[in-house]
């Protein structure tokens, strides 16, 4: 019996919003799926000094490997297993270790720009976009990258308002006119869930 090619999910929404929750709490109800992070497809930079680096803007779409990403996308809905690399946030540099990635009957492509991109928006069968506001963005965000990427609060802080916001502005917000579904990150992550679950329902039995 010929398996069914996997059904790709695109989440996407600004920084702290709600993607990755949402992700983790999808994956529960679709009998464990391969989730692809957009994050880590940020190139490697250890040719540049730590100071450079720091001073690169993580929130332009341009800054990631995506024909690499589009490539493992397109790979995975084929059906096959791809090896999607790690990224060190502390010293944006990728590992040498890689993260083998199976395709299975779902696959969750979530991130900044999981929208942004029409060829990457064509792989999607549904396609999520999470918002919030700005202020309950920024906290998440700070407690993220405190604990998890080892930075400051003053530091996390002056970047969202010098790039984080603004960039969501100008790239990310504008691909929520390209979603299937969309989701406030500060409802009840039940109620989002069930949406997403509807669109995909729908999808499947036409």
């Amino acid at each position: 019996m010929t398996r069914e090619p996997p059904y790709l999910i695109g989440i996407a929404g600004p920084s702290g919003a709600g993607k990755s929750f949402l992700s983790e709490h999808l994956a529960r109800e679709l009998n464990n799926p391969a989730i692809l992070p957009l994050d880590a497809y940020y190139p490697d930079l250890s040719h540049l000094s730590l100071d450079e680096r720091n001073r690169l803007n993580f929130d332009d779409p341009a800054l990631l490997d995506f024909p690499l990403l589009f490539s493992q996308v397109a790979t995975l809905a084929r059906g096959e297993t791809v090896q999607q690399p790690l990224y060190d946030f502390a010293h944006h540099t990728r590992m040498s270790e890689t993260r083998v990635v199976a395709p299975s009957e779902f696959v969750i492509v979530e991130g900044l720009f999981a929208l942004y991109w029409p060829d990457l928006r064509t792989l999607l069968q549904t396609r999520v976009y999470v918002d919030m506001n700005d202020g309950d963005c920024l906290e998440r965000r700070i407690a993220r990258d405190v604990q998890q990427r080892g930075r400051t609060t003053e530091s996390v802080t002056k970047q969202f308002r010098e790039s984080v916001a603004p960039m969501a502005d100008l790239y990310v917000r504008p691909t929520a006119q390209g979603a299937d579904v969309k989701i406030n990150g500060g409802g009840r992550i039940e109620q989002e869930v069930a949406s997403v679950l509807a669109h995909v329902r729908g999808q499947r039995v036409r």
